[in-house]
């Protein structure tokens, strides 16, 4: 890891700047991906192994690099809570890792056989979708990890996949210039044949829903990459139940070369695209404006990603490095920046307490930091508390292991540690089976604007008492809307009754 703290750029309205804070040099060929989780950064490439980084300092996980793969690595993505990540190779398997552990999950055989170029999680966790090299789509039911459908578009090969925020829809882009847009059932809606001359790159859904009309969502952006060199972003609007069109928005041409990868900023607001120019282009999407280029890459710049809760987004490329980029408005000074950067941690943190026990100690000193206990970092840094030994304290062991003489922080912490012991433990519950907000096992799951799955009740209530913030990104909700999320009440129906 290369740390810089030089200032990268400024927005064409002064409104943002972008600084590198390091660059990872650890794989040994091209990058093809990389993926943020709220914690982890993961990088994959052609040496045929995943590499997984903490967000908080860009250090490696002790189980990376994974090695799973017998080819090279095509593509990576992480499951929208950061439990999982799955990765997909031209050995023609998608694997999923488990991020607490580093073990592999499961590995998922394209139908076929075919190399599989690229992966995506529905925003629920309900469902994985791959594409491969013969032209197929295969949507995988994720909970049970079964094959669920398979589509296919001739003489062609998906490179390129996306689902919509609401988890129901699904666009493909492939090598013969199309993007398609798919139901769950893998029925086509609609087929753009000519989006990108030459072929498409790569594709991104937005992650806001723009427009709800009599209670259903029926508009979208997409953004897309190809071949031509251009950047398009497209209005999607379902039309009939059937039947959805594509309207052209913007064409972006602001790198000279074939434009290989994009994405959107969590807030929607931003939209980056990396190119065979050696470039990294960040536009304002809603405007289609460049705000500026960067030039740190000797070579293509495959891969391009924004997290979802810092102000981070990361480039990787041909030059065998992955480089992190922090963005932050142009009135905030830097320091004030990575106290924004550090609060969206924190107040993500709470979401991953059902694995305690597994914290490790840079895990405990966040939680402390998290709970206004910075003063007691140094003290179990010193006496090597991880989750498990953390759990297990007590009042005797506070006072005469750890010497906390303050009696007010003796009862603090122990008031902190029965929060942490009373959330309920996983006993093998998959994780997008339980409520980001009541952290139990969901009966009624909908899908909110953020495209994350809440049990009803629970996030109805926190509409009405958060100003429509999103419990999981703390970003605005574009809308009040919840769609039910029916496959996910299926299988956790399923998962109950074979309890």
């Amino acid at each position: 890891m290369s740390p810089s703290c030089v200032l990268t750029g400024t927005g064409a309205h002064g409104l943002r700047m972008v600084s590198l804070i390091c660059t990872l040099q650890n794989h040994l060929d091209d990058v093809n991906c990389c993926s943020f989780s709220a914690s982890l950064l993961a990088t994959c490439s052609a040496d045929k192994t995943v590499r997984v980084y903490r967000t908080r300092d860009f250090t490696e996980l002790p189980f990376s690099p994974l090695s799973g793969h017998g080819y090279g690595v095509h593509c990576c993505c992480f499951s929208p809570c950061g439990q999982y990540l799955a990765s997909c190779s031209t050995d023609a398997t998608t694997v999923v890792w488990a991020m607490g552990s580093g073990e592999i999950e499961a590995v998922l055989e394209h139908p076929g056989r075919s190399p599989v170029r690229v992966c995506a999680f529905s925003p629920a966790s309900s469902h994985l979708v791959s594409g491969a090299a013969d032209g197929s789509v295969a949507l995988w039911d994720f909970p049970s990890r079964r094959l669920r459908r398979t589509g296919a578009v001739p003489d062609t090969t998906i490179v390129a996949c996306s689902f919509s925020p609401c988890g129901q829809l699904v666009a493909t882009g492939s090598t013969y210039g199309d993007l398609r847009i798919w139901d769950l059932s893998l029925n086509q809606l609609h087929a753009e044949k000519y989006a990108h001359d030459l072929g498409v790159t790569c594709c991104q859904f937005a992650p806001q829903i723009l427009k709800v009309v009599g209670g259903c969502v029926v508009q979208f952006r997409l953004a897309s990459c190809g071949q031509d060199s251009f950047l398009k972003v497209w209005f999607v609007s379902l039309t009939s139940p059937t039947g959805c069109k594509m309207q052209l928005l913007h064409t972006l041409s602001g790198q000279s070369a074939t434009v290989l990868s994009c994405a959107y900023s969590a807030d929607g607001q931003l939209l980056i695209s990396g190119s065979m120019d050696k470039s990294v282009a960040v536009y304002d999407a809603n405007n289609g404006i460049l705000l500026y280029t960067l030039n740190q890459h000797e070579r293509y710049v495959t891969a391009c990603a924004f997290s979802p809760i810092a102000p981070l987004m990361a480039a990787g490329s041909m030059d065998k490095t992955v480089s992190v980029w922090r963005v932050e408005d142009g009135s905030s000074g830097p320091d004030e920046a990575a106290c924004a950067s550090q609060e969206a941690g924190r107040k993500w943190a709470g979401h991953f307490k059902l694995m305690v026990s597994e914290w490790s100690e840079d895990d405990v000193s966040a939680w402390l930091r998290e709970e206004g206990l910075e003063s007691l970092v140094d003290t179990f840094k010193a006496n090597n508390i991880d989750g498990a030994e953390l759990l297990s304290l007590s009042k005797e062991s506070l006072s005469s292991e750890l010497n906390i003489e303050s009696l007010g922080l003796r009862s603090r912490v122990l008031r902190k540690l029965e929060e942490l012991r009373a959330a309920p433990v996983s006993d093998g519950i998959p994780d997008e089976y339980l409520c980001p907000i009541t952290h139990e096992v969901m009966k009624d799951p909908v899908i909110a604007a953020d495209g994350y799955s809440y049990e009803r009740e629970a996030i109805e209530s926190w509409i009405g008492t958060k100003s429509r913030s999103s419990p999981m990104t703390n970003l605005p909700l574009q809308t009040t809307l919840l769609t039910p999320n029916r496959t996910l009440k299926m299988a956790i129906f399923r998962w109950s009754s074979s309890r």
